[in-house]
């Protein structure tokens, strides 16, 4: 028996392999599959059965192309109204796959068709868990996502109903058995997850608060509503592309991969609506771009800041990209479902350059420089990071102006004065500073190294977290 845990941090999201003498499953497996396939041709190995734990929100899940090419039955829970062909499992019902079984646990709360897949080996005895976004490490799947496509749920309903999967599913299972959860730290489908990506039940037990037995529904209901941030535009859209059908990845590969010349680029961006997409690194961006482009580097958590930012998930797309890293944009925004990508600037921005076209700039300046323009002017201090980081320690006097929350964070900027912009570490303040470039506000400063940096200068004057009462 073999299992693998696929990882992609940029999503936070795990798929897994499972072999059993010759015979495969695949867990929530990503929209590009080729891998899956290629590994399991090279283990003399086939894959009969892809398991999805719900239709996921946060990414377009591989299951209808990896069918296709397989012959693999898609497997969901009990409740389940998929658009294509699907086996539709009943609660504790077993699938033999080689030697060893997996059992479906019907587990809803996160979503109504939520399922935790049980394994057991060759002799019967339990081994794991995958517990899609039913329990996390650390951490339970967020109730209000199912809502959203169900005017008659409501999230104290969904929390209720997990707080029973959990208790009667989930908890009397034994300590030893390893939880596989389809998602880590930095995914928006819970509020506070680990950076672990698998633990035993038993110590998950231990320190997760969603597991505690002393904990009556009413208060699990309260602690899982509380604080919850609103989800990204395009959740809503993706677990339709999930239940309905979706394009094959290869057609949406084939349409975005058009090579285009600058006068081309130009040409389609004139005629269309297509917003400009710069995926390179921040301050590589900050040195030189094509007006009205807004930037999200590729290099950081990409996929879900576009699924945040641009609203409308069909909204066509021209891209900018290092070159070599195009077919890696495409991808990416294909797993949220971005498929509406119409080409990319051939050789880049530097091909631009070469061209002589008027291009745009955004001053960045070091967290020294920065110190020392808030000491010495009164230049204000916008802190774009989500408002529980801001709380946590902040920059004296710094408005907090979340990117989360942009269109409503902008109404606080007057376009006539210059303002100092600051993440975490340079990431969310260029994509910030673009956005409002694009949008005419010309007076934006970008802070390298954001507040990670700003805090080990000299002489910085810090708002610390106020510490809890002990009453």
């Amino acid at each position: 028996m073999k299992i693998e845990q696929i990882y992609t941090g940029c999503l936070a999201q795990g798929a897994y392999y499972i072999e059993s003498n010759g015979e495969v499953a695949i867990i929530d497996p990503l929209r590009e599959t080729q891998s899956y396939i290629d590994q399991a041709t090279k283990n003399n190995a086939k894959i009969t059965y892809i398991f999805e734990t719900h239709f996921h929100a946060d990414f377009v899940s591989g299951h209808l192309d990896l069918a296709k090419n397989t012959g693999a039955t898609i497997v969901f829970g009990p409740t389940a109204q998929p658009d294509f062909d699907a086996h539709i499992a009943t609660d504790n019902e077993t699938f033999q796959l080689g030697n060893i079984t997996i059992t479906a646990l019907h587990t809803p709360g996160h979503t109504l068709e939520s399922t935790t897949y049980l394994l057991k080996d060759e002799n019967g005895k339990e081994v794991a868990i995958f517990s899609g976004d039913t329990l996390f490490i650390g951490d339970v799947g967020r109730p209000d996502l199912a809502q959203k496509l169900d005017s008659e749920l409501t999230q104290d309903k969904l929390a209720g109903m997990l707080y029973d999967s959990l208790r009667h599913k989930i908890m009397p299972l034994p300590d030893h058995i390893t939880v596989y959860p389809a998602h880590g730290a930095g995914s928006a489908c819970g509020k506070n997850m680990s950076k672990e990506t698998f633990d035993s039940l038993g110590n998950q037990k231990k320190v997760n608060y969603a597991l505690n037995p002393a904990m009556t529904k009413e208060e699990f209901v309260t602690e899982l509503t509380s604080g919850l941030m609103p989800p990204p535009f395009y959740f809503p859209e993706n677990v339709l592309l999930n239940k309905l059908g979706y394009e094959s990845l290869d057609v949406v590969r084939e349409r975005a991969s058009k090579a285009l010349s600058v006068e081309e680029f130009i040409q389609i961006a004139e005629e269309t609506s297509a917003l400009i997409l710069d995926v390179r690194n921040p301050q590589t961006f900050a040195e030189g771009f094509i007006p009205n482009s807004i930037n999200i580097g590729i290099g950081g958590q990409f996929a879900p800041w576009v699924g945040t930012l641009i609203t409308d998930i069909k909204q066509p797309i021209l891209l900018v990209a290092e070159e070599g890293k195009e077919q890696e944009a495409i991808t990416r925004l294909s797993r949220v479902g971005y498929d509406h990508t119409i080409g990319y600037l051939n050789h880049g921005f530097g091909a631009w350059l070469e061209a002589e076209k008027d291009f745009d700039e955004i001053v960045s300046i070091s967290p020294e420089e920065f110190v020392e323009l808030v000491d010495e002017t009164d230049l204000k201090v916008l802190d774009v990071r989500k408002p529980g980081e801001f709380n946590a320690g902040h920059v004296k006097d710094a408005i907090s102006a979340p990117l989360d929350f942009i269109n409503e964070s902008m109404k606080a900027i007057d376009p006539e004065e210059t303002y100092l912009v600051h993440c975490a570490g340079g990431y969310r303040s260029m994509i910030f500073a673009s956005i409002l470039r694009a949008r005419g506000f010309e007076n934006l400063i970008d802070v390298s190294g954001g507040f990670g940096k700003i805090k080990e200068v000299d002489g910085v004057q810090l708002v610390e977290a106020t510490p809890c009462s002990a009453n």
